[in-house]
């Protein structure tokens, strides 16, 4: 079985669509109050299934390690931004300068 190599552009909507499922499964983890809720663990169950299924197609002749770092950096920058927006998370300077450490990183593995 041969490997297919996705375009540049693809991969990176791939590995951001598997990145924002996760993080959307996070957000029903959290309200699925420790998988006490029925509807959330459903809810978290199915993203993370999904942000699965599109990670392994963005890793589809791409490096596993670039395209798995990269799916969890977009995937920690956003969960940042939903927990300040839906629970009012603290942003603190620590936590931003966490923040651009990690988009910095993902910058750099992209980089040839």
């Amino acid at each position: 079985m041969g490997t297919v190599a996705y375009a540049p552009a693809m991969h990176l909507m791939l590995a951001g669509l598997a990145a924002l499922a996760f993080t959307a499964g996070g957000v029903f983890m959290k309200y699925a109050d420790g998988v006490r809720q029925l509807w959330p663990v459903l809810g978290f169950v199915t993203l993370f299934g999904i942000g699965a299924a599109l990670q392994s197609q963005a890793m589809r002749g791409a490096e596993l390690g670039t395209t798995y770092i990269l799916v969890l950096g977009l995937e920690a920058a956003l969960a940042f931004g939903l927990g300040v927006a839906l629970f009012g998370e603290s942003v603190t300077a620590s936590k931003l300068s966490a923040l651009a450490l990690i988009v910095g990183g993902i910058a750099l593995l992209r980089m040839p």
